[in-house]
């Protein structure tokens, strides 16, 4: 690049970062390479460090910068103010010379000749290290929008280069020991796309949360983008999936809509560019961009980082602002810099915490989990006391409720009464990943609200509230390190929300997604009541339209929500298998559901009654069996998700498998075409007696150790006062179980189990890898015991 003082972005690459900053580099190798993939980038110029070179060279400007800033101490936030604002001042006394200023008219006039005269422009600070892979300065320093006019366009480049020295612009620098005049300013000028009339936002190349590379996240909110990317509002998020864009007939894994409180817009008087105005009700309901434009958007940013040096070891990937012109429905992109969190991947670590000091316990029960957690109590009685539970306090109740999901994700631990290690509560917290003690007896009545204690699961089964904040440590695993295993670790999973950190573990796959819990937890609604509304009172018909969002097909949304849910899962374990349980809601759990009362019975024992395989052959109930199936096709020939096999829960006979699958294939899921397996659980004693004839049926097995035992035992598995009796290594059981590997081997099927007890059992364990298990599926906090102790065990049956 020559010396001049304004370069268009057209002429411009990466290799001019020294001259222009890293966004301005980046916006002329958009212009220049990614036109051809459909990029459009609003035209525009750079300003470069020749013109801050020639501001800090008058009237000694650059000397006085160095004797101000020579000692400065960062930590002292009254003098870095201070002399912050002294730094700005000097830039701001100093203007723009005289050659600066005539270059600046006249690119801003090449803008005015291709788009009319006084164009908006947004002029942006482009320093030169910022928006680089190993420092992100963005932020940092300023950015004016909607500027109209040669002499504000002089004006707002020259705020530009006094934001070099914001508080914390300074403070940053210090803290990463950056020289401040190793720094020089440069500036983007970009014609403005009228996004005020439509909507803007961000789009990254992975998961920002998590750092999962094989998705696409696109935020957006109504107006300008400064509300989105300053975290002013709650945006509307559609997150699609890398590998299917460029074949599948649906790539999109997830959809919400956020509250888009507010809009930024153009200020049409006063001395702001912009003003910030709420958004109307009717507009915050609805998306501000398509499912199309998510499409598109994701393309283009795939197309960026694959040009950026897409998924070689080390690229970054990319975080890219987006606009939608309001006029026109024009797509741009704006700015695109790399992603800087989760870019350089460290080696794969798993956390096991350690407690420092044992006190007395207050209280003991049954341990869920492998973690500790400390937190002021919250005792929660009934529902209306959920609203006090707040970020961070332990959960304590008598037992648990599925509506009270929420307030339980705020809990930093949970402990209960009632339950066993199969409760609500135990499931809950298994899936959230926070530590839970369930059947303590007594914990409502031995704690008290606001006291502070520590929640023990590190120990084994038996889990220990202690009093006060008891001292842990937390020692990392490096996960590339454990064990390989013939018999394949795998996961049971419910909740969306935890897929992509989850399938860090090493894992084959998962071996059992719980629908019912994404029905219950995402969806909330009966399936009939979105099939029959005109079956619903007028409250219940409110509710239910309210749990759908106002769509105007409830059944669609139902489809929807559910195909998202199980696509997400199986997005992030993807090409590992990822087996979906159908759903196995007994009648009254069903009932709890938005607009099921009207159409479930009241069963004396729901456990042993309608559910899995006879409910979806059932008239009453086929119905809703046809949306659970319509979702199933979708995640698989839509999405493109043919990881995804199914399995069929509490399959009481062959022939009833058999209308079960048959009805599966009347929808499109043909076992056997484009490689769809269909398992069945094995978990009631007649699926061991008649093993032979299940094998005709299905293509695997899932021992459900939980219902096994139950049914072989007869003892109900929710009874506390048989919680004694019911154990999975009693010898009846034990025998049932080998029976059912053996007679899945002979049939030429492969089986597993799902259960919590291979972990908390290095017998049983042992047991199960001896007689030939293909596989043992636990919950994600029981992985690496689980896989430690199946190492063990085959190494002595060796």
């Amino acid at each position: 690049m020559d010396r001049r003082i304004c370069v268009p972005f057209s002429e411009l690459s990466l290799g001019d970062v020294p001259q222009v900053g890293g966004k301005t580099a980046s916006l002329g190798e958009l212009t220049r390479s990614l036109a051809a993939a459909g990029v459009r980038v609003p035209p525009g110029f750079a300003v470069t460090t020749l013109a801050y070179d020639a501001v800090l060279g008058r009237v000694d400007t650059d000397g006085q910068l160095r004797r101000l800033l020579a000692d400065l101490d960062p930590a002292d936030l009254g003098e870095l103010a201070r002399r912050g604002a002294r730094a700005r001042a000097l830039i701001l006394a100093a203007g723009l010379p005289p050659e600066v200023a005539s270059a600046i008219d006249a690119a801003y006039r090449g803008l005015e000749d291709l788009h009319g005269p006084d164009v908006d422009v947004a002029v942006r600070s482009s320093a030169t290290a910022e928006d680089l892979p190993e420092a992100s300065f963005a932020g940092q320093q300023a950015t004016f929008l909607g500027i109209r006019g040669a002499a504000a366009v002089r004006a707002a480049c020259l705020e530009c280069f006094a934001s070099l020295f914001t508080d914390r612009a300074l403070a940053y620098r210090a803290a990463h020991g950056i020289d401040h005049f190793a720094v020089h300013g440069a500036i983007a000028v970009q014609r403005m796309v009228r996004s005020d009339r439509g909507a803007a936002g961000v789009v990254f190349t992975l998961d920002p949360e998590t750092g999962f590379r094989d998705v696409v996240l696109v935020a957006g909110a109504w107006g300008l983008g400064e509300s989105v990317v300053s975290g002013r509002v709650d945006p509307d998020e559609v997150m699609v999936w890398k590998p299917a864009l460029d074949h599948a007939l649906d790539p999109i894994l997830s959809r919400s809509i956020g509250a888009k409180q507010s809009r930024v817009e153009y200020a049409l008087r006063g001395a702001e560019s912009t003003r910030t105005v709420p958004v109307a009700e009717v507009d915050r309901a609805r998306r501000c961009f398509t499912d199309e434009d998510a499409i598109v958007l994701a393309r283009w940013a795939v197309a960026i980082e694959r040009h950026y040096g897409g998924r070689v070891e080390g690229s970054p990937a990319m975080d890219i602002e987006w606009a939608k012109d309001g006029i026109t429905g024009e797509l741009f992109i704006v700015q695109a810099r790399p992603e800087t969190v989760h870019s350089r991947h460290a080696a794969r670590r798993f956390t096991q915490d350690v407690l420092q000091a044992h006190p007395k316990a207050l209280v003991d029960g049954v341990a869920v989990g492998t973690r500790a957690a400390s937190g002021p109590v919250r005792i929660v009685r009934a529902g209306a006391d959920l609203d006090r539970v707040q970020p961070g306090d332990v959960l304590v109740a008598d037992m648990t409720d599925p509506d009270w999901v929420p307030a339980m994700r705020k809990a930093a631990a949970i402990v209960t009464n009632r339950g066993g290690r199969t409760c609500h509560a135990a499931i809950v917290a298994r899936e959230l990943g926070v530590p839970c003690i369930v059947a303590t007896g007594r914990g409502t009545d031995v704690l008290v609200d606001g006291q502070e204690v520590t929640i023990d699961c590190t120990s084994g089964s038996v889990g220990h509230v202690l009093p006060g904040k008891v001292p842990f440590v937390q020692h990392e695993i490096v996960l590339d390190a454990l064990p390989s295993t013939r018999t394949a670790p795998m996961l049971i999973l419910a909740d969306p929300d935890q897929a992509f950190t989850h399938a860090r573990l090493p894992v084959k796959g998962v071996g059992l997604v719980r629908q019912e819990f994404i029905v219950a937890n995402h969806i909330g609604v009966h399936p009939m009541a979105v099939l029959h509304p005109e079956r619903l009172d007028e409250a219940t018909r409110a509710a239910v339209l309210a749990a759908c969002h106002g769509e105007a097909d409830p059944a669609k949304y139902f489809v929807r929500r559910l195909a998202e849910g199980i696509g997400t899962i199986a997005a992030a374990f993807h090409p590992r298998p990822v087996i979906v349980r159908l759903g196995d809601f007994k009648s009254n759990e069903y009932r709890r559901l938005v607009g099921g009362e009207p159409f479930e019975p009241v069963e004396e024992n729901p456990m042993i009654g309608l559910r899995g395989a006879s409910r979806y052959i059932h008239p009453q109930f086929r119905e809703a069996f046809d949306l659970e199936c319509k979702a199933m096709w979708h995640v698989r020939e839509a999405m493109g998700l043919r990881n995804v096999q199914l399995m069929v829960p509490f399959c009481r006979t062959p022939e009833e498998g058999r209308q079960v699958v048959a009805g599966m294939a009347s929808h499109g899921l043909v076992r056997g075409e484009h490689d769809l397996k269909i398992w069945v659980m094995c978990e009631i004693p007649s699926n061991v007696a008649v093993i032979d004839r299940f094998c005709e049926v299905f293509d695997g097995f899932s021992i459900g150790s939980n219902d096994l035992t139950q049914l072989v035992l007869g003892v109900d598995r929710d009874s506390d006062l048989l919680a004694d009796s019911f154990r999975e290594t009693d010898e009846a059981v034990l025998r049932t179980i080998a029976a059912a590997i053996a007679g899945a081997h002979l049939g030429g099927r492969p089986i597993g189990l799902c259960g919590q007890a291979p972990s908390d059992d290095p017998e049983f364990a042992r047991f199960l890898v001896e007689r030939g298990i293909d596989s043992i599926s636990v919950t994600p906090d029981a992985v690496l015991r689980v896989l430690q102790v199946i190492a063990h065990a085959e190494a002595a049956a060796r």
